[in-house]
């Protein structure tokens, strides 16, 4: 081997060498820039341990993986694919001759799963841990695992640049000496930080391209601007074309770019120029752009968010953490003196998270349970977590795979679960290509598949049925390699000629031992027709947006109101730009969604019709008979609904209903709007009145006729005087009076009008009625009615006295009194006084108690 550069953790490899000599696991903590991603893998090839299998390096991104294999190969004088290759999807330079072997995260998975033992690997190196992306931690999970079980001899090394190693240590340790953490110092130059804060209300592209023209102009070197993600690169490169000097380039780098656009992004500018990489998280760690020593630094990131209450996981933009920031800034600091500029005051750096909240607590966790089920670990609790997966993500994910039927009722892989995760996709993605398979159409499937998971293809339409068509006529090298996938993924399920689940080899990312040779899943000869079933649907094929609906049929989106606005089947909310050809479709299956769950953006989805969905789901549609009060028409009307979760598919009136469906319907609309829907008549009212004064004052027997206790009671006193119409209108109000004396036992009927009567015989021979709306009976007369009256009036046998509201001769209010003879020898006389002057007609005697009561106007006596 041709001697290794000197770097910082040049110093500590002897100590590394050691540790997994003794030992079989490892933590590394090294700064960026301290050589640990190129230098480890190759110090470790002439390990005695190393000689019988490959050492496998992960890395948490497909353009990280393959610089690390370029750069390795470099330094032995080789190309990729020799001592050093790389496999992750899409992607493969692989050899007889490789003995490292650089993967992406998810790749370690998949490589376990397909066989426990890892044979033929020696090591596993987990590179940048501390991003804590889900497959890194399910792969360190699983790894553990085979360890401690089936690979004693196993080494497992961790290392990364902003991590707590001693906790990693623990999670490690297994041996009687316990895990050794090893640390390296960085080699990075001073970098400046300058503070340049984005004024409020400014997007964020204006102030960024701002920054880069300012920077460009006071400084020298290339640029690299760390944006949340796509569409704000692109954004910002419009802003600066043609506004920098002619010897910058513009230069996108993003997870969706093609490989070759990637590599381009990070090699060194030809002699002479300089460059401004607009970049996403994707540049943070893990890779060197020579030449940079300027960062501008938009403060933001763009991070998957799973809501288990919605199922869905949207993208939010995001502050990024303080650990990202600093090693953001510290590529600046690469291969000279830099600058980091940030578009934020100093003082909000203090109240940036720490760190990157690790993506198991927060993401979908379906594939995980997948993969555990795969692994015959029913619960994901009994691996060795760093941090344990949430309980209620757990929940949903494993809901969702029940829902596929990809696990049992006791989380045992299913045949279908079992072909599903062969297909290394997503959940959904993979229960789609699966289903599309009986139908012969597994091809169109795994191209979707492809198409959602691998962003760019196609184009960047919303609409996927135009990206499909786009994509199966674009000749680049990324489309071709993406082509390639699809195929292989389709020929990873069933035959549709021959049925049944296949018992063959999965497909692993990077085109492993392809399932297209195994003769008991697809015919050698078979042609492309056979698998992917044409181009275009045919009699009994599905659309692309029945295909989809395999996957979301919880995503399922109708038009609601304004254009480009629509309604999840899960109850969200979701919008397109009005312009878009899709906004003015009646019904969608969305792919994708971005922003808050109530309003999100549609980005990806496909145009369906009305009576696929009802084809495709009719074991989840609803149909519903509703009733609904009126209140126009004080009358129940019936509704029939078809309803998909929160859609609504079609309702249509039906007749009102009659006899005891009626009555029911009458009785949910008086327990949803209350008794005041009822005509009361005047009768009733005062009957209502005195039966709850009774209650009140002498308990059970007599009836409670409170709103509640007469609601919760419709069926004794009401149902009986009904006769089956569903119209308040055609309800006799006699039926209510009649309905109220039910309720009151037999015997005591005839006592009501003795203990509370309606009226009171005054001393004029006018019949008064008694109000019995208060705490007491009160009784409102003019007070000239009650003259010779030397008595208080009472009633229920002369135990309660009524309460007197004495009026005017206009019925005004001049006294309240519950002691009438009180009255007459005291106030009357100041009253007396008052009203002889107001009323000069009427009858006002001195003494009242002599006068003969009269309810007739008189002159006065002359």
């Amino acid at each position: 081997m041709p001697p290794l550069p000197l770097l910082p953790v040049t110093e500590v490899l002897p100590d590394l060498g050691r540790a997994l000599d003794d030992g079989t696991s490892a933590v590394l903590v090294a700064p960026p820039g301290a050589g640990k991603t190129t230098l480890v893998p190759l110090a470790l090839l002439d390990a005695a341990w190393a000689k019988s299998g490959r050492i496998v390096l992960l890395e948490p991104r497909r353009l990280a993986a393959r610089a690390a294999a370029r750069r390795m190969a470099q330094l032995l004088g080789e190309e990729p694919g020799q001592t050093v290759g790389y496999a992750m999807r899409m992607e493969s330079r692989m050899s007889a001759r490789t003995k490292i072997m650089v993967v992406t995260e998810g790749v370690l998975a998949r490589m376990i799963l397909d066989d426990p033992e890892l044979p033929g690997v020696s090591a596993v190196l987990f590179d940048e841990f501390h991003e804590r992306s889900l497959d890194g931690d399910v792969g360190l999970a699983l790894a553990l695992d085979v360890q401690s079980a089936l690979r004693p001899d196993l080494r497992l090394l961790v290392m990364s640049a902003t991590l707590d190693g001693a906790r990693v240590a623990r999670l490690l340790d297994g041996a009687p000496m316990g895990v050794p953490v090893i640390e390296s110092a960085g080699r990075s130059f001073p970098v400046e930080i300058r503070y340049d804060e984005r004024p409020a209300g400014t997007p964020i592209e204006d102030a960024m391209a701002k920054a880069i023209r300012q920077a460009v102009a006071a400084e020298p070197g290339s640029v690299l601007a760390f944006l949340p993600g796509q569409r704000e690169i692109e954004r910002t490169a419009e802003r600066l074309e043609d506004r920098l000097p002619e010897n910058c380039d513009i230069v996108p780098l993003y997870g969706q770019l093609d490989g070759k656009a990637q590599d381009a992004a990070i090699r060194p500018p030809p002699a002479g120029r300089r460059k401004v990489v607009l970049a996403t998280s994707i540049a943070e760690t893990s890779i060197t752009i020579d030449g940079v020593r300027v960062v501008v630094d938009s403060g933001l990131s763009r991070l998957p968010r799973y809501e288990p209450a919605t199922g869905l996981t949207r993208l939010e933009t995001v502050r990024a953490s303080r650990a990202s920031a600093d090693q953001r800034a510290g590529r600046a600091g690469r291969t000279e003196p830099g600058v980091a500029i940030r578009l934020w005051r100093a003082e909000q750096t203090a109240a940036l998270p720490a760190f990157t909240p690790p993506e198991i607590l927060q993401a979908d966790l379906s594939g995980l349970l997948l993969d555990c089920a795969a692994f015959g670990v029913a619960d994901p609790a009994t691996l060795r977590f760093l941090d344990p997966p949430p309980a209620p993500a757990l929940a949903e994910a494993r809901a969702l795979l029940l829902g596929l039927g990809a696990i049992d009722a006791a989380g045992r892989l299913t045949d279908a679960g079992e072909a599903m995760r062969k297909l290394a996709l997503p959940a959904r993605l993979a229960h789609m290509v699966a289903e599309a398979a009986r139908q012969g159409q597994a091809g169109t499937a795994a191209e979707l598949a492809v198409l959602i998971t691998e962003r760019g293809l196609g184009g960047d339409s919303v609409d996927l049925e135009r990206r499909l068509t786009r994509f199966r006529g674009e000749r680049g090298s990324r489309a071709q390699a993406a082509r390639g996938l699809a195929e292989r993924l389709a020929r990873s399920v069933p035959s549709p000629l021959r049925g049944g689940w296949p018992d063959a080899e999965g497909v692993r990312p990077g085109g492993v031992r392809a399932a297209a040779r195994d003769a008991r899943v697809v015919p050698p000869d078979a042609t492309p027709s056979a698998v992917f079933g044409g181009t275009s649907p045919s009699r009994g094929e599905e659309t692309v947006g029945a295909l989809l609906l395999h996957a979301w049929p919880d995503r399922v989106a109708k038009a609601r109101g304004e254009r480009g606005r629509f309604v999840l089947a899960n109850g969200s909310g979701a919008q397109l730009d009005a312009a878009d050809p899709l906004a003015g479709e009646a019904f969608l299956v969305v792919a994708d969604l971005q922003g808050k769950a109530q309003n999100a953006r549609i980005a990806s989805a496909v145009a369906i019709a009305e009576e696929e969905i009802r084809a495709a789901l009719a074991d989840r549609i609803e149909t519903r008979t509703e009733s609904a009060f009126d209140p126009q028409r004080r009358s129940v009307r019936v509704r029939e609904t078809a309803r998909l979760g929160a859609i609504v598919l079609s309702e249509r009136m039906l007749p009102p209903p009659s006899g005891a469906e009626a009555d029911s319907a009458i009785f949910a609309a008086i327990r949803a709007h209350g008794l005041s829907l009822l005509s009361w008549s005047k009768e009733a009212e005062t009957l209502r009145q005195r039966l709850s004064w009774l209650h009140r004052g002498l308990g059970a027997p007599w009836p409670d006729v409170s709103d509640e206790a007469l609601v919760a009671s419709l069926d004794d006193w009401l149902m009986p005087f009904l006769h089956g119409e569903a119209s308040f209108a055609r309800i006799d109000p006699g039926a209510i009076h009649a309905g109220l004396m039910s309720l009151v036992p037999h015997d005591l009927q005839r006592r009501i009008g003795a203990l509370a009567p309606t009226h009171f015989d005054a001393p004029s021979g006018s019949h008064v009625p008694i109000r019995y709306d208060g705490e007491w009976p009160v009784l409102a007369i003019r007070v000239q009615e009650l003259f010779g009256l030397d008595s208080h009036p009472s009633i229920a046998n002369g135990k309660v006295s009524l309460t007197l509201e004495l009026l005017s001769p206009a019925h005004r209010p001049i006294q309240t009194t519950r002691d009438l003879p009180g009255f007459w020898r005291g106030s009357w006389a100041d009253v007396r006084a008052d009203m002889r002057g107001r009323y000069p007609k009427h009858v006002w005697p001195d003494d009242p108690l002599t006068t003969a009561a009269t309810a007739r106007a008189k002159p006065r006596a002359k």
